[in-house]
C-alpha cells in the first residue's frame, strides 16, 4: 500500500504559518512536564488493522483517533478503544452539538490544524493546535488503562504514556478533554 498523494509531514505548514511539531518537539514537551514515556520506531501504521500487527512488549490501550468536523467547521478529535464503532450520526446525537452533521476533516484541514497527515491522528497532535480551534472529546473506557499508545504526530512511532498523564499534558496544552461512555 502506497500513500504517495499524502504531504510530506516534515514539510506541513500550521494555520498560523509556522511549522509543524516533530516527534522530538513532543516528546521534549512530555519532557519539561516530568511525563514518563517511552517511544518505538516502526513501520508507517495508516490503519487500525495495521497497527494490530505491531507487537508491542508493554501493555497499553490502543486507540482509533477521528478528527471531524461539523457543517459549521468546528473541528472534533474523537479518542475511542481501538475496536470501537462509531455511529457519526448517533454521535452527534448524544452530543447535542449545534452545527449539523459530523464529517471527516480533509486532508488539508487535518494538516493546518492538527500538523499531521492521515495515519497520524492522535491527541499528541493537539500540540499544533495554539489556536485552540479543535475540541477533543477520549472514551472514558481508555482511562481505564494505566497505560496508552499514541502516535507523536507520525505514525511512523508509537509513544507510551500513563493515561492520567495524557490528561494532564492536554489540560497544559488548554485542551481538556470531554470524557464520553459509548
Amino acid at each position: 500500500m502506497t500513500h504517495s498523494d499524502r504531504p510530506d509531514p516534515e514539510k506541513l505548514t500550521l494555520d498560523n504559518g509556522e511549522a509543524a511539531a516533530t516527534v522530538e518537539q513532543v516528546l521534549a514537551a512530555m519532557d519539561s512536564l516530568s511525563i514518563e514515556h517511552e517511544t518505538i520506531t516502526h513501520e508507517p501504521l495508516y490503519t487500525v488493522a495495521q497497527s494490530k500487527k505491531v507487537a508491542f512488549e508493554k501493555p497499553g490501550a490502543h486507540t482509533k483517533n477521528l478528527f471531524l468536523r461539523n457543517k459549521k467547521g468546528r473541528m472534533f478529535l474523537l479518542v475511542v478503544e481501538q475496536d470501537r464503532t462509531v455511529d457519526l450520526k448517533g454521535l452527534r446525537d448524544k452530543l447535542q452539538l449545534p452545527g449539523g452533521q459530523f464529517a471527516f476533516a480533509s486532508t488539508e484541514r487535518l494538516a493546518k490544524f492538527l500538523g499531521v497527515v492521515p495515519g497520524s491522528v492522535s491527541p499528541l497532535a493537539l500540540i499544533n493546535d495554539t489556536s485552540e480551534k479543535v475540541q477533543v472529546y477520549i472514551e472514558s473506557s481508555l482511562l481505564n488503562q494505566e497505560w496508552i499508545y499514541l502516535h507523536p504526530c507520525r505514525n511512523t512511532h508509537s509513544t507510551r504514556m500513563r493515561s492520567d498523564d495524557l490528561i494532564r499534558l492536554l489540560d497544559t496544552w488548554n485542551h481538556p478533554a470531554t470524557l464520553l461512555k459509548f
